[in-house]
């Protein structure tokens, strides 16, 4: 059976994510940081469904516990097909506001945390046809204003994603990025109802994306075989 880790995968995109995979019969772990109770409930929402998810927990930006996952995870499950570098954080601010504290631990987890969970991954995915999909943003392409250091590190995980799916290529492991628009989660949720009002009317299909519409096509990039080094964005054509 194969199997798949999701990163902030217990809740929004990355849970809905996680019930993709499930439904396709994967074996799904979900990592998730500080938020036991959230997590916890998810795994008893997926257990209701009659799905079993492992949970980890770990900090994707410190190298000691991600090496730990990673031991543990194929401790269990011995191989890795599909990773899914979901784990994200966002700040609003202007740049003059901008800590450097902030900025720092927006690129640690957003950057360094998809590279280490992406390094400790790559030898176990060596002949496994194995695929990495990174979530960046449509902010990462087109920017946002009082999101520089979010948007900063979108665009850094977009050229990684581009650079590791060149020199992973040879060992048969795709990497992909999907880049969600405007999708109705918590991360969303600073926006007042004038603000969100004016951002759908900049999307062409005329509605938020939906964490599902990211999952579908997150699923999409690990079953297509012969797609690696792309950006799909999933934003209904917002930013285009």
């Amino acid at each position: 059976m194969k199997t798949a880790l999701i990163t902030g995968g217990t809740k929004g995109i990355g849970k809905a994510i996680a019930l993709e995979f499930l439904k396709k019969g994967y074996e799904v772990v979900l990592n998730y940081d500080s938020d036991e109770p959230a997590a916890l409930a998810a795994q008893e929402e997926f257990n209701m469904m009659g799905y079993c998810p492992l949970l980890l927990r770990a900090d994707v930006s410190d190298e000691a516990a991600v090496t730990a996952m990673m031991r543990e995870f194929f401790s269990v499950f011995g191989r890795l097909d599909v990773l899914v570098n979901n784990a994200g954080i966002s700040r609003v601010n202007v740049i003059q506001n901008t800590t450097c504290d902030e900025w720092d631990r927006i690129f640690a987890v957003n950057v360094r945390g998809a590279f280490l969970c992406c390094r400790e991954a790559v030898d176990k995915m060596l002949g496994n046809d194995g695929c990495i999909i990174n979530v960046a943003s449509i902010w990462g392409e087109v920017g946002a204003s009082c999101e520089v250091a979010y948007s900063a590190s979108k665009g850094a995980l977009i050229a990684f994603t581009k650079a590791l799916a060149k020199e992973l290529a040879p060992s048969r492991i795709r990497v992909n990025c999907v880049s969600p628009g405007v999708i109705d989660t918590a991360m969303n949720s600073h926006l007042s109802s004038a603000e969100m009002e004016d951002l759908i009317d900049q999307i062409p299909l005329g509605r938020l994306g939906r964490p599902a519409d990211v999952a579908n096509a997150c699923v999409f990039l690990a079953e297509t075989p012969y797609v690696t080094g792309e950006v799909l964005s999933v934003g209904g054509g917002f930013g285009k």
